[in-house]
């Protein structure tokens, strides 16, 4: 009986082993269906003649192939990567003898799939954001036929070798040396096979690319060939395949028979089983006879190639104006210096490429234009409704010139968008600096400077400014910092302006939520003094380098910043709030001045709130701040009142979101 379960214990361990096990050795000899273990995405496919297609007749896409089954590349994640080889036959065509796009790779990488690789220049293996990023894991071997200058490749017919970035670790023209040691050029784009092997030295870690015609022998010097540790790129397990990608010019990409195997050489090809490749052949509705042919007059060639070229002409330019096309309506006359084309900050963003961040509004995009950089927020706009007044007043905001204040340079709007542009802040916004990490923090000097800014800029808004701007979004995420680490206060897309001494009339909440004010959440109007209420809450971020919301991750509860800071003073400990990542180097006074000045600030009770103006006294040392107690702001039901005030209004849901949005119709 203990034999038996002896037995079926180490039948049931082979079994987990075996279904643990990855291949190390396979051969395609042409690809015939069904291919259970090949996986396509894109546009890749297997044609009924066994050419494993990475791309047809499309324009801009990619096309991808890769072995399902894992290669176990290492015996131990920290061992180094074992010897390979791989072989493959392939052929390019296309539709231009001339001209090719854009190439076919082998790859290794840690998935089966590419899914956010881009077409084109990218050879479906990376895009504008992760190339030449480290952790992406990919060793690859290209087989360009375009030349990229960003790429620094060596022309628009090599091979090269790619590890994490599409820029060459080595790369050389394509070709081979024959057996008296003369290089023969080989085109990529012909149309004809040629054969590939691609050899890894575990131990000397010597990698080797040769090319050679069909039917050729193995040259035996290499075309490129580099010493690269590959044990910091390959995890243990990785998948083996090929990538491929279209731009303009329409091209066949077809791997024809392919084989690869772990510690040793791959096995050889059966040449002469691999299926044939026929080049692009034009749809006809009818066959022409050879005597027919004799009587087309030769110049007619020459007018049927200008008659095309016309008709792609005329398509290439009524599309172009379609994807750039604006309508400036009556009403936007008076703005039209302040108006930007929509085709310009295009091309700035290069395609609105490089994103910065996103939000409820929108996302926010950097770009170039006229050597200054910017940043660019698309904002949608499904209702037209109070359009023209906004306008108006992002126009007039971008009048406003404080040192404090990121400038608007201008806007654009488009079918259903507006973008706001706005000059470039290199250091990026405050929140990241308090939030993230103890590494990436700001001293408390560089703070108390942010604080003093935001604060001068607020009074501008406030009092000093040919009319009343109301921010309406004071946090930490809108504070943007310049070059040298000061305070910008940006993002005007709630602001309202109002006359001097007239009542602003706003009656939907805005902003976000943490940053409030009660009286403002219960009447739904905007005050200079609901501003000082959001500035207060940023004045305790800064301190304190906590969020204004907290919600506790098991229980669900949320906890104020205002209520836990208050709790510090009141029990005779305020300094205990501030931020640990401060260290030593800080001014107590300053630290407690700001803690106390937040507390005011954010009072429930709007009267009781300073003004930006005797803010700014205090904070830049003009004036000492009133001497009062925890008893005092409590006799005035500050903390409680700052519960009560949004509890009450059950029509909000508590998340740190914008709870209305101006342009959806409130205003």
């Amino acid at each position: 009986m203990f034999v038996k379960l002896l037995t079926v214990i180490f039948f049931v361990i082979l079994l987990i082993k075996s279904s643990y096990q990855v291949l190390d050795n396979f051969t395609y000899n042409g690809f015939h269906p069904p291919l259970n273990l090949i996986s396509l995405q894109g546009i890749a496919s297997v044609i009924p003649s066994d050419l494993l297609t990475l791309t047809n007749s499309t324009s801009h896409q990619t096309g991808h192939a890769f072995y399902t089954r894992p290669i176990r590349f290492k015996d131990t994640p920290n061992d180094a990567v074992s010897s390979f080889s791989t072989s493959f036959v392939f052929a390019i065509h296309s539709q231009i003898p001339t001209l090719g796009g854009d190439g076919i790779a082998f790859v290794v990488a840690p998935t089966s799939s590419l899914p956010s690789a881009r077409s084109g220049q990218y050879l479906g293996l990376f895009n504008l954001m992760n190339n030449g990023n480290e952790t992406n894991n990919i060793f690859a071997v290209e087989l360009d036929t375009i030349q990229n200058n960003e790429f620094d490749d060596t022309n628009d017919n090599h091979v090269g070798i790619d590890i994490n970035s599409l820029k060459s670790v080595k790369s050389s023209p394509a070709g081979y040396w024959d057996e008296k040691g003369r290089f023969k050029e080989l085109t990529l784009i012909s149309g004809k096979p040629m054969q590939v092997w691609v050899d890894y030295n575990g131990r000397t870690h010597q990698i080797n690319v040769t090319i050679a015609p069909f039917h050729h022998d193995k040259p035996i010097k290499p075309l490129v060939s580099t010493v690269r540790d590959l044990s910091h790129v390959f995890l243990q397990d990785m998948f083996v395949g090929f990538s491929s990608s279209t731009g303009l010019i329409k091209t066949k990409h077809v791997v024809l028979g392919w084989s690869f195997r772990l510690k040793g050489k791959a096995p050889p090809l059966a040449l002469h089983r691999l299926p044939e490749f026929r080049e692009w052949q034009p749809r006809t509705s009818g066959s022409i006879s050879p005597f027919t042919s004799v009587f087309i007059p030769v110049s007619v060639v020459p007018l049927i190639v200008f008659i095309f070229s016309l008709i792609f002409l005329v398509r290439f330019i009524l599309r172009r104006r379609r994807k750039f096309a604006e309508k400036l309506e009556d009403w936007e006359t008076e703005f039209r210096k302040n108006r930007l084309n929509f085709k310009d900050l295009y091309y700035a963003t290069r395609g609105f490429s490089d994103l910065l961040g996103s939000g409820v509004f929108g996302s926010v995009y950097k770009g170039v234009m006229k050597k200054k950089e910017i940043a660019v927020k698309r904002v949608s706009n499904e209702s037209r409704q109070g359009l023209k007044e906004f306008v108006s007043e992002i126009v007039s905001i971008g009048r406003m010139s404080h040192r404090n204040l990121v400038p608007l340079l201008g806007y654009c709007r488009r079918k259903n968008e507006l973008l706001l542009v706005y000059e470039y802040m290199p250091n990026g916004s405050l929140d990241k600096y308090l939030y993230h990490s103890p590494e990436v923090t700001l001293d408390w000097k560089q703070r108390f400077k942010v604080i003093q800014g935001v604060a001068s800029a607020l009074f501008y808004l406030h009092e000093d400014w040919e009319q009343v701007v109301i921010h309406r979004d004071i946090k930490a995420s809108n504070i943007l910092l310049d070059a040298d680490y000061n305070g910008r206060l940006g993002d005007f897309g709630l602001a309202r302006l109002c006359d001097h001494g007239i009542d602003h009339k706003t009656t939907h909440v805005a902003g976000t939520w943490g940053y409030l004010a009660p009286d403002h959440v219960r009447t739904g109007k905007a005050t200079t003094a609901t501003d000082v209420f959001a500035f207060g809450v940023l004045l305790l971020e800064v301190a304190c380098g906590r969020r204004p919301i907290k919600i506790d991750n098991e229980s669900g509860e949320r906890a104020l910043l205002v209520d836990w800071v208050f709790g510090f003073w009141n029990e005779g400990n305020i300094l205990d709030a501030k931020d640990p990542n401060l260290g030593t180097e800080y001014d107590q006074r300053e630290v407690e001045m700001v803690l106390k000045l937040g507390l005011l600030c954010s009072h429930s009770n709007p009267q009781a709130r300073p003004t930006m103006r005797q803010v700014l006294h205090y904070v830049s040392g003009d004036a000492m701040l009133p001497d009062f107690s925890p008893l005092e702001l409590h006799g005035n039901e500050m903390m409680l009142g700052t519960h009560h005030g949004i509890r009450e209004i059950g029509m909000f849901t508590c998340r740190s979101s914008m709870v209305d949005s101006v342009l959806s119709g409130g205003r």
